[in-house]
Parts: C-alpha cells; sequence; structure tokens
C-alpha cells in the first residue's frame, strides 16, 4: 500500500493532482484545502490514503495526516464514499470540521454541496467521539493548541542554548503572546533573542 509520495507536480487540476515520482506519473485526487498548500513547482508530499475498486486503484492525497485522518474516519460513517469525503474536505478546514461536528453544527455541515441534513446527522453520531482522537486533539473552543506546543519547545530550546528555566519560560510566554502562535520555531527563537538582548 502507498503510505506517501514525494516529487515534483507536473499537473494541477480542480480535484487532483499528478506527481511525479522517480520518472513515474502518479494520478491523485485531493481536496481544495491540500491543493492550495501545494506548492507549484518545488518538491511535494503527499499523504497517501489508498482505495481499491472492483478496475481500478485510486489515490487520495494530503497535504497534512490530520486530513488524511479525517477523510479515513468519513468513509467510516455509513452512505459516505471517498469522492464524499473529499467534497466535504474541500468545502471545511480540518479545525472547522472538527469543531462543527463536535458541536454538533448540523447547518454548518449541511452547507457543504453533497451533504444533506440526513447525512450531517450520520457524521456527528458516528464520528463526534472520534474527531477529537486525531492530531489535532484540541477539542473545540481549544483549538489553539499549537500556542503552547509552540510554547514549550520554545522554552526548550532557550534552555538548551543555555537560558536559565525561568528565563526561558517568561520569554517563550511573551513571544508567543505577542505573536503569531502558528510561526515556525526557528521565527520564534529568533524574536526571543531580540526580547532577550532588550
Amino acid at each position: 500500500m502507498i503510505a506517501c509520495l514525494r516529487g515534483p507536480l507536473i499537473y494541477r487540476g480542480v480535484n487532483r493532482v499528478i506527481v511525479d515520482v522517480n520518472g513515474v506519473g502518479y494520478n491523485v485526487f485531493v481536496s481544495l484545502n491540500t491543493l492550495e498548500s501545494l506548492p507549484n513547482e518545488n518538491e511535494t508530499l503527499l499523504h497517501i490514503h489508498t482505495a481499491f475498486r472492483e478496475n481500478s486503484l485510486e489515490l487520495y492525497g494530503f497535504a497534512t495526516e490530520e486530513e488524511k485522518s479525517l477523510f479515513e474516519m468519513l468513509l467510516s460513517v455509513s452512505g459516505i464514499g471517498p469522492k464524499t469525503s473529499l467534497t466535504i474536505l474541500s468545502g471545511i478546514s480540518p479545525d472547522g470540521f472538527r469543531r462543527a461536528v463536535h458541536e454538533k453544527d448540523l447547518t454548518k455541515l449541511s452547507s457543504i454541496p453533497g451533504i444533506g441534513k440526513k447525512s450531517a446527522e450520520r457524521i456527528v453520531l458516528e464520528l463526534k467521539e472520534k474527531v477529537t482522537s486525531i492530531s489535532g486533539k484540541a477539542k473545540t473552543g481549544d483549538l489553539s493548541r499549537v500556542k503552547p506546543n509552540l510554547q514549550e519547545d520554545l522554552t526548550s530550546s532557550l534552555i538548551n542554548l543555555g537560558y536559565k528555566q525561568k528565563i526561558a519560560a517568561e520569554t517563550a510566554e511573551r513571544v508567543i503572546n505577542k505573536s503569531d502562535p502558528n510561526m515556525s520555531l526557528e521565527h520564534a527563537v529568533k524574536l526571543a533573542f531580540k526580547e532577550l538582548i532588550k
């Protein structure tokens, strides 16, 4: 089974791409969320779900493991197949989907093309307990888990660079509170240095 594909894109469509892996072009169906995040030229990495059909083998690719996990969860819902799952993930972000399921927001879910009220009810009923078990394990209302994780990583990095625990923790907290919580660790370290030399 194919777990992932790495290589440049040689074709971009509305809902699919072709990835060139050592001279072999793989046709991969993708969500709009994934498509928008893929680079135009450079090498890309897609996490792959392989779907076996009677007469074919279809590949579905995702920019993150989280989106792939949500896709596979959706496949477990009765009446929802790969194409419908991809449509759902094209119409809503992973965080937005988790929030909608957790809050039983049937209006939000049924506003996605191809999803009626009954399908939305099944999704909520069958996935409510599962959506918190994937990588974005934050519950609704606490979808900023990236922030404390980055803060912990930044604190640890500063300690490894020789700063005392208390100073490292206080500096990391100041940097995170004043900046973008989704920034890279490298950028956070640079900002921390600026704080420390004030």
